[in-house]
């Protein structure tokens, strides 16, 4: 029976059987050390040539980098590192034994790396970082699921965009035009009106000429969408679910965390602290103080999403934006209305935005207003409109980047990293 490597702490003294592939092996020809790695993590394998049979011995001599093997061996508890477990081989059996492997051991260029996506994969940081992104999307499920949210999903064929016209994939949609959705919100609205609190998790897409480290052409989100709140305690929603996912993936990803390298202490501190609060307004003042250029009424780039956040060991929220600067479906601020209830979260240390979110507009005309005034053709928005129409309620949602989260809890340069086959401006294949 085929025993995985991360329940090898269970059977310390027993004989088990692995089915993996050898990630690196090391030999002085008597004794032989090969990390092997299953999928669930890895082993060293210690194979001593005089204590198996000849056959046995040869099987291991010969297997290179990525050959594919089952090893029956007795765990033991590593001599020097607690915690660690070693596996004493005893047979061998190869299933195929792998040509020379592309990846050396060695640096190359990420133009290389990404060219070889389907076997950068195989890398224990890679591995770390994606299994990382599973518990992201965990973590962030089990906080929503267990308060009282329904998943279902949104429709990836949409007849229009929800924020701006600029970034559309255009698809031929049988006999008229479509395009790849951008967001799924303007149906999520639609849902909560009818589940109260709903989320969906998806892919979006983007035609954003970008190549910065934070942008992709096709990422995931979750958006949550609640009936009957405002922005602040949409706010307090947000700030929890991040705290709950931070401390799901410190519980359940250590081993991927230290191959990382990452700090944990960075990370305590966000499940610890309170979240740092801007107004725009202020937000502005504070960068300028620090020496950006950015003037009022602009978006924050990059390095200003890097200089207000980067000695920060919290995220850091910025709320009620110029209205001029947003979309057309977010909702006036009360006391100014050249402002909208609306706020980014900035990941602690410079990573930049992980979610924005809004309160809706929940009044009829001002929202047919928007839309006009936002170019955008009435009849297609109709059915939106009649959320207005029949039974309006207050409503709040927002949405969290998979891909961004993982790349600030993971503490990843570039975000094409968190992808398993990343969709970038220059990246089509593999």
């Amino acid at each position: 029976m085929q025993t995985f490597i991360k329940d090898l702490s269970q059977k310390v003294g027993q004989e088990v059987t692995l089915k993996g592939w050898v990630n690196n092996k090391r030999s002085s020809g008597k004794i032989a050390f090969l990390e092997i790695r299953d999928g669930s993590g890895f082993v060293q394998a210690v194979a001593v040539k005089e204590s198996l049979a000849p056959e046995v011995w040869d099987l291991i001599d010969k297997s290179t980098q990525e050959s594919s093997v089952e090893i029956t061996g007795t765990v033991s508890k590593h001599p020097k590192q607690e915690g660690v477990y070693e596996l004493q081989v005893v047979s061998c059996k190869l299933y195929s034994l792998a040509s020379e492997y592309p990846i050396a051991k060695k640096e190359h260029g990420p133009e290389f790396l990404m060219d070889n996506r389907h076997l950068w994969l195989r890398s224990k940081s890679q591995w770390a970082v994606l299994r990382i992104r599973h518990l992201v999307k965990a973590g962030l499920q089990e906080f929503f699921n267990g308060n009282g949210y329904i998943e279902l999903d949104t429709p990836i064929f949409t007849p229009t965009s929800c924020e701006g016209t600029t970034d559309l994939f255009e698809v031929q949609y049988f006999d008229r035009k479509a395009y790849l959705t951008q967001n799924g919100q303007l149906y999520l609205e639609a849902m909560c009106m009818a589940f109260g609190k709903v989320y969906d998790l998806c892919p979006n897409f983007r035609a954003e000429k970008s190549k910065t480290r934070k942008h992709l052409t096709e990422f995931w989100s979750l958006n949550p969408e609640i009936a009957f709140i405002n922005h602040e305690e949409s706010l307090k929603i947000q700030e929890a679910s991040i705290k709950h996912v931070v401390k799901y993936v410190i519980e359940h990803g250590k081993e991927e965390l230290a191959i990382l390298e990452r700090n944990f202490d960075d990370l305590r501190a966000v499940v610890g602290k309170p979240f740092k609060h801007y107004e725009y307004c202020d937000a502005i003042a504070e960068l300028k103080k620090r020496g950006a250029k950015i003037e009022y009424g602009q978006d924050l780039g990059a390095d200003d999403e890097v200089l207000l956040t980067e000695d920060s060991d919290v995220p850091v929220i910025i709320k009620n934006w110029p209205k001029n600067i947003k979309p057309f479906y977010m909702k006036t601020h009360p006391t100014n209305p050249e402002l909208v209830l609306n706020a980014d979260v900035l990941a602690s240390r410079g990573f930049g935005e992980i979610i924005g979110g809004s309160q809706r507009e929940d009044d009829y005309d001002t929202m047919l207003s928007n839309i006009k005034v936002a170019g955008l053709p009435v009849d297609t928005f109709k059915w939106y409109l009649d959320l207005r129409k029949y039974g309006s309620a207050p409503h709040c949602g927002f949405g969290i980047g998979i891909e961004r989260t993982t790349r600030w809890i993971a503490g990843i340069h570039h975000i094409r990293e968190t992808a398993a086959f990343p969709r970038m401006l220059n990246y089509l294949e593999p």
